[in-house]
């Protein structure tokens, strides 16, 4: 019989605040080079403030072999950055060399992401190899190309396939079982929900548009038009995370063992849209406020359901595994969460 276990986090704002902002000074201080210190202190916090059936997450990142990866990423941007301002061929074939080395990065940040990380005295792995990283990152991207975007939904459901499936506990596999079809009725459902409410503002402010306007009418019907589409992002995005969310974690297994998630919509787009308006109003002192209630509904929205035991999981021997594409996948802004 399946017990629940839900995701408890006790991460608080005022604790994140303290590591947030020593973290911040000295990262400034050091001229950037606290800042992989920085990172495996946050990590351990939240890792630690995450618990599942009694048992707590463990982040083991080597801070040096992290700043060795954020140099690298630092000197390949950097010589792009030269190449651009004194050889502007010389910097198209540096960005094209890094597009290539794209998937490579990302490939090796999957696998240090889960190397670091213990549940349990048990690390997770990803043992999916680099070919399958240049199929679903590289070669099946072009095909939005012929299909004008089309096949965006049947690529994020591959990605999204091949790091769950490739992904491990220990000797325990997980797996995914979401569909193609799934996807395309997320994407399918989030455009006609984000299409009609663009549409119907554009309607709403050529309507209300006084004819002839004067350039400060104009400029005020601007005004509120944006803040109006704004407003309505606020609310497409939530519902985006929200369906998105339930989607990938309600087809993951752990073996016999699944996930479920239960995160509602309205309380998302209220932690979204407070946290955006705390963080304005308070010149981003709030950010790790906001981060902290952020992740705690998103953390606590899951539960596993547990088929057994998850003491019959057994640990595997697994060599180290280098930074270079975690900084690399940072420093191009690669979101792999989802």
């Amino acid at each position: 019989m399946e017990q629940e276990q839900r995701v408890r986090f006790h991460a608080t704002g005022g604790e994140y605040f303290r590591i947030w902002i020593v973290n911040l000074l000295l990262t400034i201080v050091t001229l950037g080079i606290y800042s992989a210190w920085a990172k495996v202190r946050r990590n351990q916090y939240f890792y630690s403030s995450t618990e599942l059936a009694g048992s707590s997450f463990e982040y083991h990142g080597n801070p040096v072999a992290i700043l060795k990866g954020r140099i690298v990423a630092a000197v390949i941007f950097g010589i792009y950055i030269a190449a651009a301002a004194w050889a502007p061929l010389a910097a198209v074939v540096v960005a094209l060399a890094m597009g290539a080395a794209s998937p490579w990065f990302i490939w090796k940040s999957l696998q240090f992401r889960l190397h670091n990380t213990s549940y349990r005295g048990i690390r997770f792995r990803f043992v999916g190899d680099v070919h399958d990283a240049y199929t679903n990152y590289m070669v099946r991207p072009l095909l939005n190309v012929v299909t004008f975007g089309l096949a965006t939904p049947f690529i994020h459901q591959r990605a999204k396939a091949w790091q769950h499936n490739e992904s491990r506990y220990g000797k325990a596999r997980f797996s995914f079982d979401g569909g193609v079809a799934d996807f395309y009725k997320l994407y399918g459902g989030l455009l006609l929900i984000g299409g009609a409410g663009v549409a119907a503002l554009f309607q709403l402010l050529i309507r209300s548009a006084p004819e002839p306007a004067s350039s400060a009418q104009a400029a005020g019907e601007s005004g509120l038009f944006l803040i109006a589409f704004y407003g309505w992002a606020f609310v497409v995005y939530p519902l985006f995370m929200n369906m998105l969310q339930k989607l990938i974690w309600n087809h993951t297994s752990l073996e016999q063992h699944r996930f479920h998630s239960d995160m509602r919509w309205g309380r998302l787009a209220f932690i979204t849209f407070t946290n955006y308006l705390a963080v304005i109003c308070t010149l981003g002192l709030f950010l790790p406020f906001a981060r902290v209630r952020a992740m705690r509904y998103r953390l606590e929205s899951m539960s596993l359901l547990v088929d057994g035991s998850l003491d019959d999981i057994t640990s595997v021997q697994d060599g180290e595994v280098g930074a270079t594409g975690e900084g690399m996948a940072e420093f191009m802004d690669y979101d792999l969460s989802l």
